[in-house]
């Protein structure tokens, strides 16, 4: 098929990939621009806009969809299909409708359940038992479309970063197959009723106050990790939790409670597995514990 892919970040990667090795015609990339980042502040292109390149497929980086002349740029294409993928803007009515089959979307949940922009990270917190993927057919709201294709996964213990990169290639296989079978797939209207919001992760969300159950604060250091982790405060220095496991102890909530660095919660107490220290590496607890000796009963902030 002849398609436009559009797509931002790491998680859009497999998909672009699997549509070009199954032999389809990615006839152009639409991606957020680059913007500035690391230490020169230098202008850097997407993960999508970069792999695009290499693979040698035009890029096209506008910054708003809604103007005639980049609508009409994009109808000029005449695509079969555009596949969007964490793509980061809004899709005018005149976008979704340019192409034959008009625009499918890989959705990084079990939709109707969390729509919006942090789906694996919200699905976490919940305390969700799975999650999934979704392909679905877009419209003007926000992953309010018709469902095509759906495959869940068991949440399990995992953080954000595994499961993104569980589902970004679920995703990219749905989309393919979803592709080979969209004369024959019928599409399963959302139930509005179930729906739930998942707004953006704000890096606020990820300070650690222990005065929260321990289950909760696990759920949190999951759905914070890798980025932009949970953390708290040792000696006026910032450490962040990037796995922990529920421990049954009490105590005053944010103490130290013995010399394994058990810290008491509201309810239960966590036992740090993996840290990292402002500037650091990450590291297991017992190597941080080498470096950052504290003793039972410091409180921490």
């Amino acid at each position: 098929m002849k398609i436009i892919f559009m797509g931002t970040p790491d998680f859009a990667l497999p998909v672009l990939e699997a549509l070009v090795e199954a032999g389809h015609d990615v006839v152009a990339v639409y991606s957020q621009p680059p913007r500035r980042s690391g230490r020169g502040k230098q202008e850097r292109p997407s993960p999508v806009h970069a792999r695009a390149e290499k693979l040698g497929i035009e890029v096209r980086n506008p910054t708003s969809l809604k103007g005639a002349e980049e609508q009409e740029a994009l109808a000029a294409l005449g695509a079969d299909v555009a596949v969007v993928a964490a793509y980061g803007m809004i899709l005018p009515q005149a976008v979704l409708d340019a192409p034959k089959h008009g625009c499918l979307n890989v959705h990084g949940s079990l939709l109707p359940r969390w729509r919006g922009a942090a789906p694996i990270h919200r699905a976490i917190q919940a305390g969700d038992e799975e999650t999934g993927i979704t392909i679905m057919q877009m419209e003007a709201g926000l992953d309010t479309g018709p469902m095509l294709l759906k495959e869940c996964t068991p949440i399990d213990c995992k953080t954000t970063g595994e499961l993104h990169d569980e589902l970004a290639k679920m995703g990219a296989r749905l989309m393919v197959e979803a592709l080979s079978r969209l004369d024959e797939l019928k599409p399963e209207e959302q139930d509005d009723s179930l729906a739930t919001y998942a707004p953006k992760i704000e890096k606020a969300e990820a300070r650690i106050y222990f005065a929260q159950p321990a289950e909760d604060i696990e759920r949190n250091v999951r759905a914070f990790a890798p980025f932009p982790g949970a953390w708290f405060e040792l000696n006026n220095v910032r450490v962040k939790l990037l796995r922990t496991e529920v421990v049954d102890a009490s105590g005053k909530p944010g103490t130290l409670i013995d010399d394994k660095m058990t810290i008491a919660c509201g309810h239960g107490a966590l036992r740090p597995v993996t840290l990292q220290k402002a500037g650091k590496p990450t590291m297991g607890r017992e190597q941080f514990l080498r470096g950052n000796p504290v003793r039972e009963g410091t409180q921490l902030s």
